[in-house]
């Protein structure tokens, strides 16, 4: 069973983990990020919620780290969905 994500309040970071190669990988990515990605022009957006809402691509995002050498814990930044966005 896959640990609930959650909200780290003193970091401001979602902590999430990623099942890759059987393991689960902890995970984590600001919730900056998370607005400025998905909620640029909301003023109350939920760091949770926008991660509920967008885990394939934060999953995806981890595993691309992962098969690139990353180890625990991955921290997404902002260089890790312009890699993979189509523009």
């Amino acid at each position: 069973m896959t640990p609930e994500a959650f909200l780290h309040l003193p970091s401001g970071t979602v902590r999430f983990w990623v099942l890759v190669g059987g393991q689960f990988v902890g995970s984590s990515i600001r919730r900056e990020i998370l607005h400025y990605r998905y909620h640029a022009t909301q003023t109350d957006d939920d760091p949770l919620v926008t991660y509920a809402a967008n885990v394939d691509e934060l999953h995806a995002a981890v595993r691309r780290r992962v098969a690139k050498g990353s180890v625990e814990p991955v921290m997404l930044r902002d260089f890790d969905f312009r890699a993979a966005s189509p523009d």
